[in-house]
């Protein structure tokens, strides 16, 4: 098989561009991050441990578990010491908000993990938000995420 060069040259222009194209999924958080950087914030990330494991699903099913382990993405230095503080709290909302999943073919989505992951972040700014802390987590990520049916 020969390729034409006009065919050749178009081919290796396509690919220079889409291989300098961020990956889509990757694109919102580092957008995050680089907003973080521009404003002179810094990133910190803080682990939630130990891991959750917890029953999921309808309680008349079959046991079916998940097990997560999360980190909480801040922009700001003094986020830490009002997360550590709170964690107990923090640790609770996790725990009743894993609790209350009963859709488990909707947490083996991608979809499905990234809305408990914004309900999680916007649970944990709620109590960030009660105790008044001034502090806010910009992101609620799942380092390891199984559901075991």
């Amino acid at each position: 098989m020969t390729l034409r060069p006009k065919y050749f040259l178009t081919l290796m222009i396509l690919l220079t561009t889409l291989s300098s194209l961020p990956p889509t999924s990757q694109a919102s958080e580092s957008e995050d991050e680089e907003a973080a950087a521009e404003t002179g914030g810094v990133t910190d990330y803080i682990a939630v441990e130990p891991a959750f494991v917890t029953h999921v699903g309808p309680a008349s099913t079959k046991l079916t578990y998940l097990k997560a382990s999360v980190s909480l993405r801040t922009s700001s230095a003094g986020a830490r010491p009002a997360i550590e503080t709170h964690m107990p709290r923090l640790r609770h909302e996790l725990v009743m908000l894993f609790g209350e999943q009963t859709d488990t073919n909707k947490l083996t989505t991608m979809e499905g993990q990234q809305a408990l992951r914004e309900e999680a972040k916007k649970r944990i700014n709620a109590v960030l938000e009660e105790q008044h802390t001034g502090e806010s987590v910009t992101g609620v990520l799942f380092t390891e995420f199984v559901v075991q049916k």
